[in-house]
C-alpha cells in the first residue's frame, strides 16, 4: 500500500480533520504503543499501519 492510499482511506474513515490529530495522538497497541506517526518513524508501512488502525478501531472489512 501506498502512503497516499492509506492517508486516503483514513480521511475517508475519520473525515479529513481528524484523521491527522488521530495519527499524531492516538497511541495504540497494536503498534506497539505508538502513534501512526511514531510508527512510521520507526519503519513500519503503511500496510501494516492500516491493518492496525483496523483492527484498533473496528474498521468494517469492507474498507479495508
Amino acid at each position: 500500500m501506498r502512503l497516499t492510499i492509506f492517508w486516503e482511506r483514513m480521511a475517508a474513515h475519520f473525515g479529513e480533520g481528524y484523521a491527522d490529530s488521530f495519527a499524531r495522538d492516538h497511541v495504540m497497541s497494536e503498534l506497539g504503543g505508538r502513534t501512526v506517526y511514531e510508527a512510521f518513524d520507526a519503519g513500519w508501512d503503511a500496510k501494516s499501519v492500516w491493518q492496525a488502525v483496523c483492527g484498533a478501531m473496528d474498521i468494517p472489512r469492507d474498507r479495508r
